[in-house]
């Protein structure tokens, strides 16, 4: 059974391709007319159509040479953005336009195209296609390493010219941009840098004019103000404690000179007083000299308390310091008081024994407790305003160091602002710096550019039409619509060709046969019919094929 089913199929087959060599043969004009006319059709028209040459330039995409980490790039833009950006600035209409009219570009076409034509035209001729050389960049990431421009037109050396031209132009282009853009910035920068300076210059200002306006209440000076208010108030207990002792004195001098009896008539001017080294002898003394005397005195104690080695800080050196000061002041006043007959020519000793001056005169004694009296006064005094002073003084510190955190608070707030300031304006000077930097890098074209690595080709072959291509494609073409036209004439022939042809639509079998017999002029001319279409066949074939070969040959 498998036998005779591979032998029915075997029979099923060469009985269709009979058949389709029968329609081949039965038909073989209208699958060789169309074949060879559009073949030979499809040549004469691609010997008809120009030549278009295609140039070419590869770009290679240079990184920044100096590393990012030492200077840091302006533009963060990547490449495909701007490519797409430089294109619109190459490729722009008043550009191509200046190409076409410096190169003659299409001079048939600008006969008849519009300017606006010209530059679609142009556009479509011309061709940019990003080149990924990475091989660890997966292929679908939208930057790339490379691109290449082409332009093609009927001209080779033309097309190599405005390729030229055009990578000329993105070169440039690129660098313009990167450089402008990077200027910006830093010009941007600078001018922000100037007002935050401004701003910042009239913070300080702010906080100096506090400063200034409230000296001695500010938080940095409290602890001097403590210092001194300390110190103050020692001094006023030490002026105190001495004005007390000063007024207790005084009651008992004057008890003193109230107990003392007087003698001897008073002079109109002056004290008498003992003269040292003779008790018996009295000399007058002015409050002038008697003041001096204290002084003298208390000089004379200072430099007792120096020789035993007492420092300034001594509380006795303190209090002596404090008292020559007084009886210095003293001085001052009674000489500015006094006359000046008497600066000139003070009073001289009286002689032992000598007549006293007319009126009367009190004895040594009672003068020295009257010219006390009078010192007692002055020191009272003199204590007395220094207390005031101090008190003042003292009220005043006060005052400052209740004021001192209020101005903390506002300080506070001025240095804030202040320091909120200056940290601006030292990101914004760190900013400049690395933005110039950039700048700098970019104008000595050590930035990111564009490299051209294979300049623009001069094409000796033409890049279209593709004439082998083209012709085998009419060759193919000719082919299906001859075969195309014999299946639809075959089907439409309503004879019968075969025996089987027949057994399909008549019922009854047939046992008789009559061949056909041709006479021989009949046979003569069937075969001379055959040799000539054989020949017709054959002189087509050889012309197809010979023009075929020369589309190959050429190109």
């Amino acid at each position: 059974m498998p036998e005779e089913e591979e032998q029915e199929s075997s029979l099923n087959l060469n009985e269709t391709l009979g058949q389709f060599v029968g329609i081949a043969v039965r038909r073989r004009w209208w699958i060789l007319l169309p074949f060879g006319c559009i073949a030979l059709a499809t040549i004469a028209g691609l010997s008809v159509l120009p030549n278009r040459y295609t140039s070419t330039a590869t770009l290679l995409v240079v990184q920044q040479q100096v590393p990012q980490r030492y200077v840091v790039p302006n533009s963060t833009t990547d490449v495909t953005s701007a490519l797409q950006a430089m294109k619109q600035e190459v490729l722009s209409r008043t550009q191509l336009l200046r190409m076409i009219n410096d190169f003659g570009l299409y001079p048939k076409q600008r006969k008849r195209l519009a300017p606006e034509e010209l530059i679609a035209l142009m556009l479509g001729n011309i061709l940019i296609e990003p080149i990924n050389e990475n091989p660890q960049q997966p292929q679908n990431n939208k930057d790339f390493d490379a691109f290449r421009i082409s332009f093609t037109t009927e001209n080779a050396l033309l097309a190599q010219q405005v390729t030229n031209t055009l990578t000329s132009l993105f070169i440039n282009e690129y660098l313009r941009t990167g450089t402008e853009q990077s200027t910006n910035t830093t010009n941007f920068l600078h001018r922000q840098v100037e007002d935050k300076g401004k701003l910042l210059a009239a913070q300080e200002d702010k906080l100096r004019d506090f400063k200034l306006q409230h000296v001695g209440e500010l938080p940095e000076q409290q602890p001097g103000n403590l210092g001194i208010l300390t110190g103050l108030q020692g001094q006023l207990r030490d002026t105190m404690t001495s004005l007390n002792r000063a007024q207790q004195q005084r009651p008992l001098l004057q008890a003193q000179l109230e107990a003392t009896p007087r003698r001897r008539p008073e002079p109109e001017n002056g004290i008498l007083a003992p003269i040292p080294g003779n008790p018996n002898a009295v000399q007058t003394l002015t409050p002038l000299e008697i003041a001096q005397s204290e002084l003298v005195r208390l000089e004379a104690t200072r430099s007792a308390l120096q020789s035993k080695g007492a420092k300034a800080q001594h509380p006795d050196v303190v209090t002596n310091n404090r008292e020559i000061a007084q009886a210095e002041e003293t001085v001052k006043r009674l000489r500015a008081a006094a006359p000046e007959s008497e600066k000139a020519h003070p009073s001289a000793p009286a002689a032992a024994g000598a007549s006293p001056a007319p009126g009367a005169i009190e004895e040594p004694a009672v003068a020295l407790l009257k010219a006390s009296l009078e010192a007692n006064r002055l020191e009272i005094q003199n204590l007395s305003n220094d207390e005031g002073r101090l008190k003042a003084s003292i009220a005043q510190y006060e005052n400052r160091l209740n004021q001192t955190p209020v101005r903390e608070q506002q300080q506070a707030s001025i240095l804030r602002d202040t320091e909120v300031l200056r940290l601006e304006y030292g990101e914004l000077q760190k900013k400049e710096q690395e933005s110039q930097l950039a700048t700098n890098l970019e104008k000595q074209q050590g930035g990111q550019q564009f490299r051209l690595i294979d300049q623009a080709s001069l094409p000796s072959l033409p890049s279209s039409p593709n004439r082998r291509k083209m012709s085998f494609g009419g060759i193919a073409g000719g082919l299906v619509l001859g075969l195309a036209l014999a299946v639809l004439m075959e089907m439409r022939d309503t004879s019968f060709h075969t025996e089987k042809d027949i057994a399909k639509h008549l019922a009854p079998a047939f046992v008789l046969g009559i061949p056909l017999l041709p006479t021989r002029g009949e046979q003569r001319r069937g075969k001379l019919r055959s040799m000539s279409q054989w020949a017709a066949a054959s002189a087509m074939l050889l012309v197809v094929a010979a023009a075929e070969a020369y589309v190959y040959i050429r190109g």
